[in-house]
């Protein structure tokens, strides 16, 4: 019997959990992704903040499958699926299959206002997290030399857009920068006026979570000195004035746009129903109107009695689909009962800054230093390899000894900098 090729478009949590569960079967597999790499996105906000090594939190999809012979890996962009021809087409050649799995996650949402996607900065992806970090580094390297008043607004006024888990994070991740980092790293400059404004269109800070998490997430923000404004709506940005839409304009270089995401659509699926830019998939994650086509993760959309509006785009709910259709595919290859997917909420949390946290667990909610540890714990040990959790643990013990990384890096080209100076 020929045995089944399965190809995985995207090697985020919900391809790569499908592909490691699958690599024990007896089928061949093909994982196509843009990147060589699995990305920890949680823990991207560490490396905008020169917290982390980008290669701490990244692995090679290469080194994850060295081991698996039925596991190929192809670094290729996917530009078209013909479903009719079981065919896709990518930026390296075709590929055929006979299940077709897409896990593309998802893509910064800018609400189509393109100054705003050409003047902030997004964090989805390695590069974009790197950016980041060489952009911010930079900034405060220049504001030695400015003497414009104007400028010198610009250059200490740091805006995020957004307050979920990622605004939150990076919020206080360079609040503990601005007190713990700069005054030992420019000891003849004044840091205290940098300003960190974190701006959220709801009402509340974590609006997905607790009205208590809300309250505690925000105490913890304010006390670290961050101005938070909610029922805050940002109108543009032309790279130096973010304005809102009550008019207020921020002068600003620095803009991080964490306020949405959506999803990762592919070309050649005319026949899916598509809610809210995610592929409308049946309980056992078939796209809706196509026989041999999936989609599992952010990009999936799917109804059931506890998520009559969908899923949550979370890791934990992309991590389980994966695993879920994995055993299905084994239990329909063998004729026997595949099972529905439901997911059951494990909780989520959110971190803050040093003993700051919050955690809400399906029947029990903390917050504070006992949070902090949780959060901590939880997240080094899902990252994968054991030399990872390693340098991540020891990161984050020299940091908590002495308040320091020693990780601040500019890395540029020199075509960056002298893209950097003509933009100047």
């Amino acid at each position: 019997m020929k045995r089944k090729k399965i190809v995985i478009i995207g090697g985020g949590f919900a391809g790569l959990n499908l592909a490691r569960k699958l690599a024990k079967s007896d089928c061949e597999i093909i994982l196509v992704d843009k990147q060589n790499h699995h990305m920890f996105q949680p823990l991207f906000y560490q490396v905008a903040s020169a917290r982390l090594e980008p290669s701490s939190i990244s692995f090679p999809f290469r080194a994850i499958f060295k081991r698996r012979k039925n596991v190929e890996f192809r670094y290729a962009t996917v530009e078209l699926i013909r479903p009719e021809d079981n065919i896709i087409e990518t930026s390296m050649g075709e590929i055929g299959y006979d299940e077709l799995i897409i896990a593309t996650g998802c893509k910064t949402n800018f609400f189509g206002n393109a100054e705003l996607e050409k003047h902030t900065m997004a964090m989805k992806s390695t590069q974009q997290t790197i950016h980041i970090r060489n952009t911010i580094l930079t900034k405060f390297e220049k504001i030695m030399f400015v003497e414009n008043k104007q400028e010198q607004d610009e250059l200490m006024n740091l805006v995020i857009v957004g307050a979920g888990p990622t605004g939150v994070e990076l919020s206080g991740a360079f609040a503990e920068m601005k007190t713990k980092v700069l005054p030992h790293d420019y000891p003849n400059y004044d840091f205290s006026r940098l300003k960190i404004i974190l701006l959220e269109g709801s009402p509340n800070t974590l609006n997905a979570m607790s009205d208590k998490s809300r309250a505690w997430s925000r105490k913890y923000l304010e006390g670290m000195g961050i101005d938070v404004r909610t029922s805050t709506v940002v109108s543009t940005f032309d790279g130096h004035n973010l304005t809102l839409k009550t008019g207020e304009v921020i002068p600003t270089q620095t803009v991080i746009w964490a306020a949405g995401v959506q999803g990762n659509v592919l070309a050649g699926l005319e026949k899916a129903t598509m809610v809210r830019a995610r592929y409308m998939v049946d309980h056992f994650s078939k796209i809706v109107g196509y026989e041999n086509v999936y989609a599992i993760g952010d990009i999936s959309y799917m109804e059931t009695e506890k998520y009559p509006q969908g899923h949550p785009q979370l890791a934990n709910v992309a991590i389980n689909q994966g695993r879920v259709l994995a055993n299905n595919f084994r239990a329909k290859w063998i004729g026997k009962k595949q099972v529905a997917f439901e997911y059951k909420d494990k909780g989520t949390m959110a971190t803050v800054g040093k003993h700051k946290a919050v955690v809400e667990l399906p029947n029990f909610k903390f917050q504070g230093y006992f949070a902090w540890m949780v959060w901590m714990v939880l997240h080094l040990m899902l990252i994968l390899s054991v030399r990872n959790k390693i340098a991540v643990f020891f990161n984050w013990a020299w940091r908590y000894i002495t308040g320091d990384t020693s990780l601040r890096l500019i890395l540029r080209d020199e075509r960056d900098r002298d893209n950097m100076r003509r933009n100047d």
